[in-house]
């Protein structure tokens, strides 16, 4: 299999294809103009933006768009990697790219932020079957053109939702496969009424008991959009609401206990009575809903000018609220604020097994705009946003396990509340200059405030009380971003851009941190240097960038003054590398695709702490090391046929071996792996219906053991000799083997 990963790769790979550009000329009835333009756009890349990036259409979406949540759908896209803790893509996913992790992927739906505030990420899970109302998604890879929200420090992710305003339409979707995985949906579209008004809906529904043991999920989830539109005014009302409920799987299995009791096993939940036999907490699940209401305004100024204004703004409101609960075994009672007691016969327990929920709820709010102009020669836009967020985070121990013990009652262990504020401002220009070169320039200022108040769920034993927060910090951050992009023939471009970022911490890099030392916030220079041609029947690409980091976060092994893990700022870091990729039609109907990444990701100079059994701490320096999770090789393979109604697709995916922590052990390390899926689909056109497609997926089709992520941990311990000897723990996130998905999609 790996040398039929490496032959499939020698080809150039994957259609990078290109979005429409912004800037195009509004037709004289400029109604369609506003439904295909509505949502905020000044943050899209085109074909004149010297940045790398990749446009997946609703075509696309739909046709991969089985159930599974967005970062599947992403998945073989170039430098991509996806991971799902339940192993079969439902419930909890994730994704990298470029190496990044998802808390330095700026992600936005209709040019409204929607990475948490706090965390930086997106729980795709908290959104479920959003892909069933998308336009299209464009993925940017590098620092990217400047966003609002989160910071861009490696790839930002872009979504536009659907505005279908021609006829009415009803479309019905349905799916079930292995692990008892299912999809219902139901769309439904007014068409434009009285040439002004539309009206749409979506209702979800999405279920699996998972591939590891325990891990399901259930999600429901609906959509609503409302728009009127005139010749030069449109206003959309769009909301958006998740319901999730997942059981534990993020705790992962060690390779013993894989050996022991299979790949599926799952620890979350696991505790023994007092005869030694093992049980599983029903209710150790993750309970999440998420509310989004979003207002966009389109307005052209002007409209009589040769070159009229466009304004676009948008309003939004997101609300979350949920908690997790978990069973805790022989837990020290001090540390969760409860005091010891005196048992029946006499003695005093001061520790116990015991369910404690830990509980959330946030509101996100703000506004973005833009105003832009566009000639002939020459494109400007002036944008920005700000956004306010406020988060409450408590716990609570819910029960005690001890029959001694009569709990009746909820008791507070920890309470604080995170505020922050996240301004931005830029100024973009994008213009010719003589027939065949064109110049961007992209500058942004941030600026951010971030309050963290009360007490940390942490027990702080050397003051004998629940770690105090006291968080105040502050970010003035410019951004600035040039290139160029010299348009050699038809079809045929190379570019050049430099590009400088920043991001602030997050909530865990202060809250793990140390008390009296904040981290600093990273820098990353994105050097990038592209070429593609484009031809009827085939195309290539090719892009070369290099990411300088000053002060990035990484996990050093560092313990914090209670014994916590933390991420430290190390001095020097980057990746670099070389993206290729190519499309080529075979004969009509049948294209082939392919990307691959080679690329070198390194700390320079890596000191690593360790601690003793005496909690000493003990400095070891590596000199320049691999950056975990980062693959110095990946690539993707594809052949996609789509004739006469029919839709087969071969997808083929290798991943390089990663080490999952910064110090490159051995035995801290991800195998590499191929993973194909094959999914056919029939679309026929009889006379009670528009159209019908019925289809299904086999997903690793090769039947493939493999591990996509995973926990480490290490530290010293002294042998027989007294000489301190290097211990290495792991659990790893396992993927499902062969399964199976069918889909039935009926249109109105």
């Amino acid at each position: 299999m790996r040398l039929i990963a490496g032959l499939a790769c020698t080809c150039f790979i994957g259609s990078t294809m290109m979005a429409q550009s912004p800037s195009e000329k509004m037709p004289s009835d400029s109604l369609h103009y506003l439904l295909d333009e509505v949502e905020i756009i000044s943050t899209r890349a085109t074909k004149h933006t010297p940045v790398a990036f990749t446009n997946i259409n609703s075509e696309q979406i739909a046709k991969k768009n089985k159930g599974n949540d967005i970062p599947f759908l992403l998945n073989n896209t170039p430098s991509l990697i996806i991971t799902s803790d339940a192993g079969a893509g439902v419930g909890y996913t994730d994704m990298r790219i470029r190496g990044t992790d998802a808390s330095r992927i700026n992600i936005t739906v209709n040019g409204v932020p929607m990475n948490d505030s706090e965390s930086h990420k997106v729980y795709f899970v908290n959104m479920p079957d959003l892909a069933s109302s998308l336009k299209d998604i464009q993925v940017q890879r590098g620092a990217g053109t400047s966003t609002d929200g989160a910071g861009a420090f490696g790839a930002s992710v872009n979504m536009q939702t659907k505005i279908q305003a021609g006829q009415p339409y009803v479309t019905v979707d349905g799916g079930y496969g292995s692990y008892n995985t299912h999809k219902e949906t139901v769309k439904i579209g007014s068409g434009l009424i009285n040439n002004h008004w539309t009206v749409e809906g979506r209702f979800s529904n999405i279920g699996s008991d998972g591939y590891v043991d325990r891990a399901s999920t259930k999600l429901t989830s609906y959509m609503l959009s409302a728009g009127y539109f005139a010749k030069n005014t449109s206003i959309r009302f769009v909301t958006f609401n998740g319901w999730e409920e997942t059981y534990h799987a993020w705790d992962y299995a060690t390779k013993d206990q894989m050996k022991e009791y299979g790949r599926r096993y799952n620890p979350c939940g696991e505790y023994k009575d007092a005869q030694g036999n093992i049980h599983y907490y029903p209710n150790q699940t993750d309970n999440y809903n998420q509310q989004n209401y979003q207002v966009h305004l389109t307005q052209t100024i002007g409209s009589a000018w040769k070159n009229p204004l466009i304004l676009r703004a948008a309003a939004f409101y997101t609300r979350g609220d949920g908690y997790y609960e978990q069973y805790k075994s022989d837990r020290t009672l001090q540390e969760y604020a409860l005091s010891p007691y005196v048992a029946t016969d006499g003695h005093t327990v001061t520790s116990s097994d015991l369910v404690r929920r830990k509980k959330m709820g946030n509101d996100f709010f703000g506004g973005v705009w833009s105003l832009s102009h566009d000639t002939d020669r020459l494109l400007s836009v002036l944008g920005g946003g700000f956004n306010r967020y406020i988060g409450d985070h408590f716990g609570q121990v819910i029960d005690v396990i001890d029959p001694q013990v009569d709990f009746t009652k909820k008791v507070e262990y920890y309470r604080n509340v995170g505020r922050k504020n996240d301004a931005n401002i830029y100024l973009k220009e994008q213009g010719l200059i003589g027939d065949s070169w064109s110049y961007y320039v992209d500058v942004q200022y941030r600026y951010i405030d971030y309050k963290i108040m009360g007490s940390n769920e942490n027990w702080d034993w050397n003051n004998d009380q629940m770690q105090h927060l006291n968080i105040h910090d502050t970010f003035h951050f410019w951004n600035p971003k040039v290139g160029i992009t010299y348009e050699i023939g038809k079809g045929q471009r190379a570019y050049a851009s430099v590009s400088q970022v920043h991001k602030e911490p997050t909530r865990n890099n202060y809250t793990d941190g140390y008390v009296n030392k904040y981290p600093k916030a990273e820098k990353m220079i994105d050097y990038e240097l592209g070429y593609s041609l484009q031809r009827k029947s085939y195309s290539i690409g090719a892009n070369l960038y290099y990411m300088d980091y000053t002060d990035q976060l990484v996990p050093t092994g560092e313990k914090n003054e209670i014994g916590e893990a933390v991420t430290s700022n190390i001095p020097d870091s980057y990746r670099m590398g070389i993206e290729l990729m190519g499309s080529v039609q075979i004969i009509p109907g049948l294209v082939a695709n392919a990307n691959a990444t080679w690329s070198r990701n390194r700390i320079k100079n890596y000191k690593e702490t360790l601690l003793d059994e005496h909690y000493v701490p003990h400095v070891i320096e590596h000199g320049d090391v691999k950056i975990a999770y980062s693959p110095e090789f990946m690539a993707n393979q594809s052949f996609t046929f789509d004739k006469h109604g029919w839709h087969i697709d071969l997808q083929n995916q290798y991943i390089g071996e990663q080490f999952m922590n910064n110090a490159e052990q051995d035995d801290l390390k991800l195998d590499d792996y191929f993973v194909s899926n094959l999914n056919v689909s029939y679309t026929f056109h009889p006379k009670w219906a528009k159209a019908v497609t019925v289809g299904g997926t086999i997903y690793n089709l090769f039947d493939q053991e493999y591990e996509t992520f995973g926990w480490t941990d290490s530290g010293l311990s002294e042998d027989k000799e007294g000489n301190l000897q290097r211990w290495n723990w792991s659990a790893y996130s396992v993927q499902a083997p062969i399964h199976f998905m069918g889909n039935v999609r009926l249109e109105f």
